[in-house]
């Protein structure tokens, strides 16, 4: 599959609102913001992440179609990257070539990536694209109502 990046278009907001839908998606990423299933707050927190100067997000396309989403957000020496992509097109190498992409277009470092601890896939992705484990940490997971394990990996230059 060809996988390339793109400004967000309000198309694909919709798009990006039914990923977000999916339970075993959510649970899987963990740490969504509030309220993931609420139309306004989705609007709201999208509007806020588009109009920042603090936050580079992408459309992830693959083969042309609206896959998920890739983003870079935070205060410089401090940024993290995020990125979402639909169930159906786990485990075929999207979020590593959409991870690679979006790091070819931000070459701040460091950069820190958070994963569920038991998210093995999204820990593999940010291995595979040059993270590595800093230290494990406790965190509240909106998506599962309840503090969890998650794992802090970096980026560093060189």
């Amino acid at each position: 599959m060809d996988v390339c990046l793109r400004e967000v278009h309000d198309s694909d907001l919709p798009v990006f609102f039914r990923q977000m839908s999916d339970p075993e998606s959510r649970h899987m990423a963990a740490f969504t913001p509030e309220g993931p299933l609420d139309k306004n707050r989705f609007d709201a927190h999208w509007k806020r992440m588009l109009g920042s100067a603090d936050v580079d997000v992408r459309t992830v396309l693959a083969d042309g179609d609206v896959v998920g989403s890739a983003a870079v957000y935070g205060a410089p020496g401090e940024r993290e990257v995020t990125y979402w992509i639909d169930r159906a097109h786990w485990g075929r190498g999207l979020a590593t070539a959409a991870l690679h992409g979006l790091l070819a277009l931000v070459p701040e470092r460091p950069l820190y990536a958070r994963a569920a601890a038991d998210n093995a896939g999204s820990r593999r992705v940010l291995e595979k694209c040059g993270f590595r484990e800093s230290t494990r940490e406790r965190g509240f997971a909106a998506a599962r109502g309840a503090e969890i394990d998650e794992v802090v990996l970096v980026l560093d230059g060189g």
